[in-house]
């Protein structure tokens, strides 16, 4: 087995977007040339997560609306006195900001409709995430 250390970037255009990143990740495991394993994505920022869901563009808006509706913008956050984001760190702490998938015949082994999110809440921004791979 070996453990290889990876990372990739990607700009957000928006205060609030969901990106797939299955390609990102499928990509490194080719450029790697790893055939079965596991592999783990890490955001390197409070206020982004990663997430494993489908990928249909109302099922995404509703994600969206909901991490709004939930966790409001400007809603009197200690926080924002600092820097005016504290909804971002907040929806972030509740979504996580790693996956670990595993690998099977040199891609992720997902289900049928799962993609791989990188979920921007503080954009937009250019952002890096680590990646971790074991296998062979």
């Amino acid at each position: 087995m070996d453990i290889i250390n990876d990372e990739f970037n990607v700009k957000s255009g928006k205060r609030v977007e969901i990106i797939d990143i299955t390609s990102n990740l499928n990509d490194l495991l080719k450029k790697q040339g790893i055939n079965q394993g596991l592999v783990n994505v890490f955001a390197r920022h409070s206020t982004a997560g990663i997430v494993i869901n489908e990928n249909e563009s109302r099922l995404i808006k509703d994600f969206q609306n909901t991490l709004e509706a939930l966790i409001p913008e400007n809603n009197n956050y200690g926080h924002d006195l600092i820097d005016n984001n504290a909804d971002s760190h907040i929806r972030a702490f509740f979504i996580g900001n790693s996956q670990t998938i595993p690998i099977k015949m040199g891609l992720l082994d997902l289900g049928t409709w799962q993609k791989v999110f990188f979920v921007e809440l503080d954009g937009p921004r250019t952002r890096s995430f680590a990646v971790t791979i074991i296998g062979k």
